[in-house]
């Protein structure tokens, strides 16, 4: 009896988009020593090490600037 392991055409898998630190501190609109002090002090924004690379993904980086949302009042 063998077993067959999937092909890469038979798995389903989501991929998160990454974003380089130049790309969320442009759609941030801050520096990128700001991301870089970020991680120094204690996180903010979750971030993933791909090999020596730091990257951000995506959804991780809207979430914060939706967790700073404040609804107006009447």
């Amino acid at each position: 009896m063998t077993i067959q392991t999937p092909t890469l055409a038979e798995t389903t898998a989501t991929v998160p988009v990454l974003w380089t630190e130049d790309q969320a501190a442009e759609y941030l609109n801050k520096s990128v020593k700001w991301f870089q002090r970020d991680r120094w002090v204690g996180p903010t924004i979750p971030y993933l090490k791909v090999g020596r690379s730091v990257r951000y993904r995506a959804a991780d980086v809207v979430a914060y600037v939706e967790a700073g949302l404040v609804e107006a009042s009447e």
